[in-house]
């Protein structure tokens, strides 16, 4: 079996920032106990800005971009060091990957990445995996590291990603205000609750939080690819995610639809940037018959988007986005395009304001 398994920042890191070696020589024990079992495995650990902060005696984590970046690669190295030397215990070698969205969106960027995390699995290697914070533009950037494990996932058809946090999974509320909470152990590929709005991070150390991870099993259930969201100091959790035991965590089953890892970008990933409002036959012949988005259809444009950037789209009355895509034209040439036939359009128009090779139906009809 081939596993992706993310830890994050509030298991990786204590309150002060610092990192916990025993939370990493834990998990690389782990990893060590799956290794030889034989399956294979890759890490994506968080913590770098955290213990950045720790390394460079800083009081508080700062705010502003260019001083997080720094930080990072300060972090970044001391974050790399402990786990060498956890793995190096067990016989291991790891090896450093540090990625940004453009290795998911550019295809052959896409194929670069994921050709050389598969070569480190073949010569042995455990890639241990985070985002490129000291360089990503605070524009396009992940964000979090659940929605990096769940590509990464995806790019080299994992059969399980385990997402690891400080809490046992998703609760029917939240357990830190309700004591009546409990644990929802399995969710079906098609279960709303895949929809759900979860809440952000819980702690100032990371930038996930339940909502990421939702998020992230979303990518990786429509990969095809089975979730498991648990607490990281649960006794042997990944041996237990692994064998598919119940109660280990909440438990997202895998998806029979099977998208690129471009449209998971964009379906899940992408920053939305505007909305845009179509009539009903706009929504039927996207859904239906696969279509691209013509301009005949649009009814509203909201935002300030760019070409380029990704919207969602939902039909008139209706408050859900049924499809997310990227546009071809800014907010006001969408506008001024509106509901016009594609032969009335200026000559500088696209015909399509999504392509359907640039759009993705998140609801059937």
């Amino acid at each position: 079996m081939r596993v992706v398994v993310k830890i994050g920042t509030s298991s990786v890191t204590t309150d002060s920032g610092a990192i916990r070696d025993e939370a990493i020589a834990s998990l690389c024990a782990q990893v060590s106990g799956l290794r030889s079992a034989g399956h294979e495995v890759l890490v994506v650990s968080s913590g770098a800005v955290a213990g950045g902060v720790a390394a460079l005696g800083m009081a508080h984590r700062p705010t502003d971009t260019l001083t997080l970046q720094a930080i990072s690669a300060v972090g970044q190295s001391q974050l790399m060091q402990r786990y060498n030397d956890m793995l190096g215990r067990h016989g291991l070698v790891g090896a450093q990957v540090l990625l940004v969205p453009h290795d998911f969106i550019d295809r052959n960027q896409y194929l670069h990445a994921r050709d050389t995390l598969e070569r480190l699995l073949d010569l042995g290697c455990v890639p241990v995996i985070n985002e490129n914070d000291a360089i990503a533009s605070d524009e396009i950037r992940f964000g979090d590291n659940d929605r990096i494990a769940s590509l990464v996932a995806h790019s080299v058809s994992a059969d399980l990603l385990v997402l690891l946090t400080d809490i046992a999974g998703l609760f029917t509320d939240d357990p830190a205000k309700n004591p009546d909470a409990k644990l929802i152990d399995i969710v079906d590929a098609d279960d709303p609750l895949l929809t759900v709005r979860a809440g952000a991070s819980g702690t100032s150390r990371g930038s996930g939080g339940m909502a990421s991870k939702l998020s992230a099993a979303r990518i990786a259930s429509w990969s095809g690819v089975r979730t498991v969201i648990a607490d990281a100091r649960t006794s042997d959790v990944l041996s237990r995610a692994v064998s598919g035991e119940r109660g280990v965590g909440t438990q997202f089953l895998p998806h029979n639809r099977n998208l690129s890892a471009r449209k998971l970008w964009i379906a899940f990933a992408a920053q939305q940037a505007g909305v845009i409002v179509v009539d009903a036959g706009a929504r039927q012949a996207l859904v239906k018959r696969n279509t691209s988005l013509l301009h005949a259809g649009v009814v509203e444009v909201h935002g300030g988007f760019v070409a380029g950037d990704t919207v969602e789209i939902r039909e008139e009355d209706f408050d859900e986005p049924f499809a997310r895509g990227m546009v071809s034209i800014d907010a006001v040439q969408a506008g001024a395009a509106a509901g016009r036939q594609s032969d009335d359009l200026p000559e500088d128009v696209p015909t399509e304001l999504v392509h359907r090779d640039d759009l993705v139906v998140l609801a059937a009809e």
